[in-house]
């Protein structure tokens, strides 16, 4: 006899060995019992939780001659033939490679003949969605109000593909995604009776990577134990399946946080030269993050080592809650760039690069910045790179909002009294005459690497034309290209960040073309328009 896989062998048979469907078998069983079985059932849920299996068992209990409890003997002549697949009065269709109309008339043609042996002709047909129109349109009827002789159950991963009519005419039962917990005690059963010796670290990892799917789940086991050796561990189903060891994770996590490159890099070549799958191995970091968020927030680690569980610890006290959450997104955002990519690698090492800089996300907010300068004080210690703004920019003037204002205004209280306080730290300040701090706001800009905005703004100049608003003025003009960048709302924040530093409190600025006697308000998107509307090619403008 040849070999039978893991998934089928252990296929369940009766509705007692289903696992994690108690909800529905009970109610299947009870219809057996009552004679009350529905003439069209439709079994919806997602891949390997018991839909097909399900379907077989009911169809051997209708047509048992021995019954008990609502399940089938299994040792009956009928519920023999069904498993060795000789009786046939129990039709399986695979809509996916069947799916004509053609097809649906064949069981149209057959419903009107009685069964050979048993009391019910059962028809079950797998990835019911997959039928066309036309086929639909054809098993309406028969569906509807088939020989009492006739029983049909439809299976499906997607029910919404359905249309209403095939569902109106069924009754529906939705299959749940299986837990990890009934995974594993589903497992430990196949391990005992296949003789495999496994770890519990290994069950956890087999179970969450099923995904709530036990045939997934058993479809793992099997490859582990395919070298012929029976002893499995955590080791051997991250080397099968191309998880990367926790410590390659934790590693280039550390790397990210303390913005080394080098290490992350060094880390990543690594992972690289193992060929280990990259999807794999965004999944494990998002998981791994997941559960030291967690562990900040609830003191808990489950299925980690202690020597796992004191580095998750040490990452958790270097970090706040807000930049896991951020990593999260972000990692998930570069899972997603790289499922659609065909450089995969190299979107991943830029994706981790972008992460491990300081000028990116959240990594050099305002209360990372303030944090850092308490700590400084509170230590008697002076600062001894200057500190050119302590207002985070990707926060400052994104609206006219009273709110957002107020927020400035904050930030530059903060930074008066950070220079009242810090007598031994060394901070930038500019003149509050806009006149003479000017010049100073545009050399900053290059010091910042803003080099495409400080060759814009070299050669002009700026007052304050009222309480509200700072004019700069360009005497020698503005091109095309210079004024579409300047008009980008991330530089106009910029800019407007600084010159509110300089004159101490919230500022708008105006852009004045002394040249062509008119000004231009922050509006960028009108200006953009006009510029690409007098040229006769599309124009992409990189800052």
């Amino acid at each position: 006899m040849g070999y039978t896989a893991l998934y089928r062998k252990f296929r369940p048979i009766t509705f007692s060995e289903l696992v994690g469907q108690e909800h529905i078998t009970k109610t299947l069983r009870n219809q057996i019992m009552a004679d009350r079985v529905g003439h069209a059932y439709l079994f919806n849920g997602g891949r390997g939780t018991g839909k097909t299996s399900s379907a077989k068992i009911l169809a051997r209990a209708i047509n048992c001659l021995n019954p008990k409890d609502g399940e089938p003997c299994n040792e009956c002549e009928i519920c023999r033939g069904a498993i060795n697949g000789s009786l046939t009065d129990v039709v399986e269709m695979d809509a996916a490679s069947n799916n004509s109309v053609e097809d649906i008339r064949s069981i149209r043609e057959e419903v009107n003949f009685l069964p050979t042996k048993a009391k019910y002709r059962v028809y079950i047909i797998d990835e019911v969605h997959m039928l066309s129109p036309s086929a639909f349109n054809a098993l309406l009827k028969t569906l509807e109000e088939p020989p009492e002789h006739v029983k049909f159950i439809l299976a499906t991963t997607e029910p919404q593909k359905l249309p209403a009519t095939i569902l109106s005419r069924c009754q529906r039962f939705d299959f749940k995604r299986i837990s990890n917990e009934d995974i594993i005690k589903r497992l430990k059963i196949v391990c005992e009776e296949s003789q495999i010796e496994i770890t519990e670290g290994a069950l956890n990892i087999i179970s969450t990577l099923a995904d709530g799917a036990m045939r997934d789940a058993l479809s793992i086991l099997e490859r582990c134990v395919q070298d012929g050796n029976n002893k499995i561990d955590e080791d051997k189903i991250k080397d099968l399946v191309g998880i990367p060891k926790i410590i390659f994770v934790h590693n280039i996590l550390d790397a990210i946080i303390e913005y080394d490159i080098d290490k992350a890099l060094q880390t990543m070549d690594e992972i690289l030269n193992q060929g280990k799958d990259l999807n794999n191995f965004l999944w494990e970091m998002i998981k791994y993050v997941k559960d030291i968020l967690l562990f900040k927030v609830s003191g808990k680690a489950q299925l980690y080592s202690p020597d796992e569980i004191k580095n998750i610890e040490v990452i958790a006290n270097k970090t706040q809650k807000e930049k896991l959450v951020y990593f999260i997104y972000e990692l998930s955002s570069l899972e997603n760039d790289i499922k659609w990519s065909t450089q995969k690698t190299i979107v991943f090492q830029a994706g981790m690069i972008k992460l491990c800089s300081k000028d990116i996300g959240i990594g050099s907010s305002i209360e990372e910045r303030v944090e850092k300068i308490e700590n400084y004080l509170k230590a008697g210690k002076s600062v001894s790179a200057p500190v050119t703004t302590v207002v985070n920019t990707t926060e400052a003037l994104k609206a006219n909002t009273y709110q957002e204002k107020q927020s400035i205004s904050n930030n530059i209280n903060q930074t008066k009294n950070v220079r009242e306080t810090g007598s031994s730290l060394n901070i930038k300040s500019y003149s509050k005459d806009i006149k003479k701090s000017w010049p100073q706001i545009v050399n900053d800009l290059k010091q910042n690497g803003k080099i495409v905005l400080y060759t814009n703004l070299v050669n002009t100049s700026a007052e304050e034309i009222n309480d509200m608003t700072v004019g700069i003025k360009f005497t020698k003009g503005l091109t095309a290209f210079g004024k579409a960048v300047l008009q980008k709302q991330e530089n106009i924040k910029e800019i407007s960040t600084m010159v509110s530093m300089a004159c101490g409190k919230p500022m708008q600025i105006k852009y004045i073309l002394e040249d062509k006697n008119n000004s231009t308000d922050n509006k960028p998107e009108s200006d953009i328009e006009r510029l690409a509307s007098q040229s006769d090619i599309p124009l992409n403008i990189i800052d």
